[in-house]
């Protein structure tokens, strides 16, 4: 057996209406929670829907006697006929926004299209097909394969360009420097320590072993730049 499915805002909402239009009476909160379940909608549900409809204008909500404990009772503020006249008045509100949504939608739609339209022609002018534009773009092709080879002829060149050596001989100087530097400070460290520890000279000299400082250990030397001009350049093809 299937569950019985629960009433939707709307349908709760049409409902405690019905208790106003079948009555024309005046009802207090509290007297309307005992009749909402009659009607199918739930005592804890019948304060939020009263609400929705005292938002939307269809229910009104006034007080008896100016204390302000004062209980408040409701009443309807149209008939039901009048109810469902306003209803459909608003169905046809929000379509109308709907279509006229759409309808801004479709011009802005069909506005960017003839623009796409008058750009496309405006890139295809000059662009037509000819045997003079065929013979350019075949050119303009061997052109293209042209430098490409140049590129790679003169990147095979790259190890002999002149500001390449200089710059990979200062870079080698700044790392000879540097390696130089640092081996100053092993001597030091290491001059240091056995002053400083002359009982555990043995163990030093095994802990600086072992991280690779040995008896060999020494300043780095290195030997004369050839200069550029003594390094054979290939000819490229074609030169004389």
């Amino acid at each position: 057996m299937s569950k019985k499915r629960g009433l939707s805002l709307e349908e709760k909402r049409e409902k405690m209406l019905q208790i106003f239009y079948e009555s024309q009476d005046f009802f207090l909160l509290k007297e309307l929670e005992k009749l909402g379940p009659k009607k199918g909608v739930i005592t804890q549900s019948v304060k939020d829907v009263i609400q929705s409809l005292v938002d939307d204008d269809l229910v009104l909500k006034d007080k008896i006697g100016t204390s302000i404990r004062a209980e408040q009772f409701l009443h309807p503020r149209y008939t039901f006929g009048a109810f469902l006249a306003v209803r459909e008045i608003r169905c046809s509100i929000d379509l109308k926004n709907v279509y006229d949504k759409l309808k801004s939608d479709l011009e802005s739609s069909n506005k960017r299209y003839k623009e796409l339209v008058e750009q496309s022609a405006a890139l295809k002018k000059g662009r037509e097909e000819s045997d003079e534009r065929d013979v350019a773009l075949t050119e303009l092709k061997g052109l293209q394969a042209k430098h490409n080879e140049l590129k790679e002829e003169l990147a095979k060149h790259a190890d002999n360009d002149p500001a390449a050596f200089e710059a990979m001989k200062e870079a080698i100087d700044v790392a000879h420097a540097a390696a130089n530097r640092w081996t100053d400070n092993i001597f030091t460290l290491r001059q240091w320590c056995s002053k400083n520890f002359p009982q555990a000279t043995e163990q030093l000299d095994n802990l600086f072993k072992e991280v690779g400082v040995t008896d060999e250990f020494d300043y780095l030397e290195l030997p004369p730049a050839l200069p550029l001009s003594s390094v054979s350049v290939p000819k490229a093809e074609g030169t004389p």
